[in-house]
């Protein structure tokens, strides 16, 4: 018998049960409801399938019927594609027939027709047979007349007929054209030319008629250059004839390719402007050079490089005055710029041609490498080389010798800061360099950079270094007053270059000359390569390398004169500023720094250690300030600002401080510090610091004072701890344990 808790638990299990069930029942009479609810639905849905049932068959059966039906017309139009396909073959098969019979009966036409041409000299019409005969398949002609008739000898005739009839109209055009070319029968020329690629002769026709233009622009260019050679000095076109002649060679072959270009591709097609391009180069060559030779001959070019040359090596007596050179130079820019526009025309030409005539890649480089090696191993590629050559070594000595002869003829005028050298000079180079951009020569802009870049990082530094290496002489002339002694000792007559007004004044020209050089080469610079890329807007990779190399060295240039400017303001700071700046400071030895009450109203009545010093510095500054450029002022004054300041700390270090002392100084400094701040736009409160944090210290009520300086965020200390503890030593009102015992 079960116990009571067990029956307990087991009635509870049973309704547990009895509540699931009655759950689920709930949710089953909830589902049938929604059933029901669509009941009215589905049986709507149900009688519309009854009425669609009978159609269905209906629709079942037309299908069948459809499929039946495209079934038997795709059989149809599969017997229909075939009798189609059939009609096809017997259709190209009568049009091959109907072909080889008239090409049968042009044979015979074509054979009568040339035979008349020939005897009527109507050769365009008998050419134009020919070239009906040159299109027939002649072994097929011949299996026609066999499939024909059984016999081909008419046939077999009839093509003999025929190619002895071209080759006999061959000769003929040939004969005529050479005699029109003889006659200078232009007309006839052109009208042979047409006739040479109907007889399939178009390498002939276009050798020949190019030879014939080849042989007008010889007479043409030899003329010119007759003309050129008789021309007088005095003609104004005499300085540059040789390049006019030049020109007008280069313009004619132009000329010549724009009028028969379009001829040519109308009767030969395109792709035949290398083989015209070639022949004429040839004729162009022989011109340049011979033109090339009188250039060189009548204007010595060949002596005048030797006389280089020898001067260059220090073995020639004569020299080059080298203001003649100057109009030979633009001659030889201007051949050299007129030969690269002529490669230009050529090459664009001929590219331009080639591109529409092939559409195979690995064709159209052939042909342009092909056209790239004429042009390259041409003599116009040699004698322009000469040429440049040429001007290199005259355009050399131009510049180097120009160069010296400004810096020989040195001049300074009175209301400049500058002598006229470095103007001089870089107008030389300026205009050497723009005009080796005019002869359109990357390599020979090039060379001419790294020309003037030699020059001025040696001739024009050398000079100013030399110039500066003897020092600013030591004495308190006012400049004004040394160039009226300089003026004066020009009248007597009585100038050296060891006077002490003509060393002052050359002196700081020269600094002035040298931070101005620094100036126009960097202007210099970014002209040029503005200019280079207007001229050369189409450069490779490879030769804007090269100029930017080039003009990378204008960089070392701006660091040579840098390095002068430097120099000669170092001179000045050994000459002109220490040996008087240590005085005027030393006098801070002589003052009694330990001032009581009294001490500080004598000091703020009578004349001060830093008025008396301010003063010196104004009169000194006073010397150069008109006479030095801004920059080459402002650095003066950061040279004075620096040896004042270590000068002054030395003797600080030497003297003795009460608190009263320490103050003074401090306000000393700061009215120093903003002496020199308000005369330079540069900042110089930098370099006070160091004074500035002694005089701080000098100024402290306590010695226990100066660890709460040092321990300030906002201060960038400059003073070490050994420092500190000096400077405190310096006041004689603390004990010297105090400050042993002070931790920093």
């Amino acid at each position: 018998m079960p116990t009571i808790n067990e029956s307990s638990l087991i009635e509870d299990n049973l309704t547990n049960d009895l509540h699931k069930l009655q759950e689920d029942e709930v949710i089953v009479n909830q589902q049938l409801d929604q059933i029901l609810m669509r009941h009215c639905h589905v049986e709507a849905k149900l009688q519309s399938i009854r009425k669609v049932l009978p159609n269905v068959a209906v629709v079942k059966a037309e299908t069948e019927k459809f499929r039946d039906m495209i079934h038997h017309t795709n059989i149809l139009a599969e017997k229909v594609s075939a009798k189609v396909r059939q009609l096809d073959l017997a259709r190209s098969r009568v049009c091959e027939c109907q072909s080889r019979v008239n090409d049968i009966l042009d044979l015979q036409l074509c054979c009568e027709g040339v035979a008349t041409a020939l005897e009527n000299e109507d050769y365009e019409q008998g050419a134009a047979h020919v070239h009906r005969f040159l299109l027939m398949d002649q072994q097929l002609l011949e299996k026609t007349a066999d499939d024909v008739s059984g016999d081909h000898s008419s046939v077999t005739s009839s093509l003999a007929t025929l190619q002895q009839a071209a080759n006999n109209l061959r000769q003929v055009v040939d004969q005529k054209f050479d005699e029109a070319v003889k006659g200078e029968d232009l007309a006839s020329v052109e009208r042979f030319f047409k006739i040479f690629p109907l007889l399939g002769m178009y390498n002939e026709g276009i050798t020949k008629f190019c030879s014939y233009l080849a042989i007008k622009l010889q007479v043409t260019s030899q003329k010119n250059l007759k003309a050129a050679l008789d021309t007088r000095i005095t003609d104004k076109r005499a300085s540059v004839i040789y390049a006019d002649t030049l020109t007008l060679l280069f313009e004619g072959i132009a000329r010549i390719i724009e009028v028969h270009q379009p001829i040519i591709e109308t009767y030969y097609g395109p792709g035949r402007l290398l083989t015209c391009a070639g022949i004429l180069q040839k004729e162009c060559d022989n011109q340049v050079k011979k033109i090339v030779f009188e250039f060189m001959k009548h204007r010595a070019i060949s002596r005048k490089v030797q006389l280089i040359n020898e001067h260059l090596r220090k073995q020639g007596v004569e020299k080059l005055e080298p203001k003649d050179l100057d109009i030979l130079l633009s001659e030889l820019t201007l051949m050299h710029a007129r030969a690269e526009l002529y490669n230009k025309f050529l090459r664009r030409r001929v590219f331009n041609d080639i591109e529409i005539s092939t559409t195979d890649e690995q064709h159209r480089a052939s042909l342009k490498n092909d056209f790239e090696t004429i042009m390259k191993n041409s003599e116009l590629a040699r004698s322009m080389q000469e040429l440049l050559g040429a001007y290199l070594a005259l355009e050399r000595y131009f510049m180097e010798e120009s160069i010296n002869k400004a810096i020989g003829m040195d001049a300074l005028d009175q209301d400049q800061q500058t002598s006229s050298m470095i103007d001089d000079t870089f107008f030389i180079v300026k205009k050497c360099v723009k005009r080796s951009i005019s002869s359109g020569s990357i390599d020979g802009v090039c060379a001419v950079i790294n020309m003037a870049c030699g020059l001025l990082e040696n001739e024009l530094s050398s000079q100013l270094k030399s110039r500066l290496r003897q020092g600013y002489p030591a004495g308190y002339l006012d400049l004004a007053q040394a160039y009226n002694a300089l003026q004066t000792s020009f009248q007597h007559g009585r100038i050296q270059t060891s006077d002490t007004e003509l060393a002052r004044l050359m002196f700081l020209a020269y600094l002035n000359n040298a931070e101005t050089s620094i100036e126009y080469v960097e202007t210099l610079s970014r002209n040029l390569k503005i200019d280079i890329e207007q001229a050369f807007p189409n450069m490779q990779t490879k030769e804007k390398g090269k100029i930017e190399s080039c003009l990378a060295g204008m960089k070392n240039v701006t660091f040579t004169l840098r390095t002068v400017v430097d120099y000669g303001l170092e001179q000045l700071r050994s000459s002109a500023i220490k040996p008087r700046i240590n005085p005027w400071v030393d006098s801070f030895l002589t003052i009694n720094h330990e001032a009581d009450e009294e001490e500080i109203l004598r000091h703020e009545t009578d004349e001060s250690f830093v008025q008396t010093l301010v003063m010196n510095l104004d009169g000194l500054l006073q010397v150069f300030k008109n006479s030095l450029m801004e920059s080459n002022y402002n650095a003066l004054i950061g040279i004075l600002t620096t040896e004042v300041t270590i000068r002054l700390e030395k003797v600080i270090f030497k003297s003795s401080f009460n608190k009263i002392g320490g103050t003074i100084l401090d306000n000393e400094i700061r009215a120093l510090s903003n002496y020199f701040t308000s005369s330079t736009s540069w900042t110089v409160r930098d370099k006070f610091i160091r004074l500035q944090q002694i005089a701080t210290i000098l100024s402290v009520d306590k010695v226990e004072d100066v660890t709460e300086f040092c321990a300030t965020d906002s201060i960038s200390w400059r003073l070490s701890s050994a420092e500190v503890k000096k400077i405190l030593l310096l006041r004689t009102d603390f004990r010297q344990e105090d400050i042993k015992r002070l931790k920093i």
